[in-house]
């Protein structure tokens, strides 16, 4: 990826909905150059998908957790059992006491609970530990 790409892939965090024309003005190039750049990118698997993010306040009865998980052998593996967890909306890579950290949104406690039995039986995970994500403070 280039600079071009890189600035490409940053609009597009920032509005995935963008129109192409809209991202082409704000990028300084042509219609043709960000379809071309943008399908190249989904090509290279780069991009994978578009999505929507919703506003913390959106889903106020939605329980947020966030899971450090400790992996003991396929880490690959573990983490591909974990993309395929309806319960997992994001996983992340970390170093430090846990292998992976996933953030977890679920409509209620036993929705929680659940999710976290079928983590914990996912071969090679050896250990988790969870927080419940209660508020969000804004400066």
């Amino acid at each position: 990826m280039d600079e071009l790409d890189h600035r490409l892939v940053a609009a597009l965090r920032h509005n995935a909905r963008a129109v192409i024309a809209d991202l082409a003005q704000s990028l300084g190039v042509s219609r043709g150059t960000v379809t071309n750049r943008m399908a190249k990118l989904e090509r290279d698997g780069v991009i994978t998908g578009y999505t929507v993010r919703l506003r913390p306040d959106a889903a106020p009865d939605e329980i947020r957790a966030w899971t450090g998980i400790a992996v003991e052998g396929n880490q690959h593996a573990v983490v591909r059992a974990l993309l395929g967890e309806p319960g997992v909306a994001a996983l992340h890579d970390t170093n430090g006491r846990w292998d992976l950290l996933a953030e977890l949104r679920v409509a209620d406690l036993d929705a929680l609970s659940r999710t976290l039995e079928r983590i914990r039986a996912i071969p090679c995970v050896s250990a988790t530990e969870t927080s419940v994500h209660l508020r969000t403070f804004r400066g």
